[in-house]
């Protein structure tokens, strides 16, 4: 969430910057000029009621002592209570308006963001790799899964609906094996602390990241009891509200967390859209990498959290680019992201596997987290960052795609041939 005085100052800047995302300003903003200013009158109004109050207040009890009538007095006393409560009342309106309309306002592009439209506006920042040479017609990951026996669609159906899978034996194996791989390589060698949280949370927790109540039809929602919980879209979510309402030591900073978990997405609005395989899915998993740093550090910060999870590609030997994404495709909390994007020979494509992204105060603000700076009595909000390292389906399908056979069957790279026990997937005996 955006600062409340920040927009009020810098309105112009915040409309340009609205822009620059391909929305409307006066559909964002609407009426907040005119909220802002009668929400600052009706509290000059009312600390001005209770200055007149306070005066007559000090009169009646001088009159009191005098013995002298102090009726009518009394009687404009009890004008002002009302008048005093009809004006907080009506400032307490303004305020609720007009947090509801902060709540919808995405965060400011930082200046180094391409402006654009469309993801066709991204841009290219390097590429590490080369793709691999086949000489047959590579196959995508969902004619090689099913022939192998290790990715069953069919029965997913039977048990979920469309947009689930069912893994199996080594393909059930290659995706436990990329979770271990990736949590170890980003606590032994990257610093970040492992961290298992729980898969359901509230809705406060759901606000505080940005994804309540913008996008409450991406998300999967669980009655309970007089509430409601949610599932996570990601682990970004209850790591990063671990801290909600809390104020860190700023000689702990940078915090850096790591969390394997489930993820579950609606996926609204993507009808039509990658019907074919595990790319998107209702249920998948991942792994991810959250940091709370000093407002100051954050985007050399976001430098070393892309490159943590260029190196789960890197040592996969797996090809790969990174994007700037532009002002119109970045997500709606982000400052600023990365996409790293990996090639899949058997769609001929690149697709993205990890979104690298700075929130600056955004979310911290929404969440109420802050540091102490160290020698300093004032608190100050948090940046917060995130990253994939990485979605765990769509590596499981790079490396399928990527180191196919042409008899079918899928080489293991040897960076995980000890998590699996073996250096190759051959077809299923069923």
């Amino acid at each position: 969430m955006l600062d409340l005085n920040f927009v009020r100052d810098n309105l112009s800047f915040v409309e340009e910057k609205l822009q620059q995302r391909g929305l409307d300003p006066a559909d964002v903003l609407k009426d907040f000029r005119e909220l802002d200013t009668e929400r600052r009158q009706a509290i000059t109004e009312a600390e001005t009621l209770k200055a007149r109050r306070n005066r007559a207040s000090e009169e009646i009890a001088k009159l009191k002592k005098s013995v002298e009538d102090a009726t009518a007095l009394i009687a404009e006393t009890k004008e002002f209570r009302e008048r005093i409560q009809e004006k907080e009342k009506a400032a307490a309106e303004y305020e609720t308006r007009l947090h509801q309309m902060l709540a919808g306002i995405p965060n400011v592009p930082h200046d180094s963001v391409p402006v654009g439209k469309t993801p066709e506006d991204n841009v290219e920042v390097r590429r590490w790799g080369a793709p691999p040479n086949f000489d047959f017609t590579p196959k995508p990951h969902w004619e090689i899964g099913e022939q192998l026996g290790i990715l069953d669609f069919e029965r997913a159906a039977k048990l979920s609906g469309a947009r689930f899978a069912v893994y199996w034996e080594m393909g059930a194996k290659l995706e436990r094996a990329l979770a271990n791989f990736m949590l170890d390589l980003h606590t032994r060698e990257h610093g970040y602390t492992e961290v298992l949280p729980p898969y359901l949370v509230n809705s406060e927790s759901m606000y505080a990241t940005g994804q309540l109540p913008k996008f409450a039809s991406d998300l999967f929602r669980v009655p309970h009891g007089e509430k409601e919980l949610w599932l996570i879209p990601t682990a970004e979510v209850p790591l990063t509200n671990l801290y909600r309402d809390e104020i860190l030591d700023g000689s702990r900073l940078p915090v850096c967390l790591t969390a394997y978990t489930p993820c579950f997405r609606s996926e609204a609005g993507s009808y039509g859209k990658d019907v074919r395989g595990i790319i998107r899915q209702h249920q998948f998993q991942k792994v991810e990498l959250v940091k709370f740093s000093r407002p100051e550090d954050s985007y050399d910060e976001l430098e070393k959290l892309t490159h943590d999870a260029e190196r789960v590609l890197q040592k996969l030997g797996l090809h790969y680019r990174v994007v700037t994404l532009c002002t119109g495709d970045m997500g709606f909390a982000s400052a600023k992201t990365y996409d790293l994007e990996v090639w899949l020979p058997g769609q001929q494509l690149f697709r993205e596997i990890s979104s690298c992204s700075n929130f600056e105060s955004f979310q911290a603000r929404r969440a109420n987290i802050r540091y102490r700076p160290e020698g300093r009595s004032k608190t100050d909000f948090v940046h917060t960052l995130n990253g994939s390292g990485l979605a765990i389906g769509r590596t499981w399908v790079a490396l399928v795609e990527n180191y196919q056979n042409p008899d079918g069957s899928v080489v293991i790279p040897e960076i995980l041939q000890p998590y699996l026990g073996s250096n190759r997937i051959t077809p299923r005996k069923l």
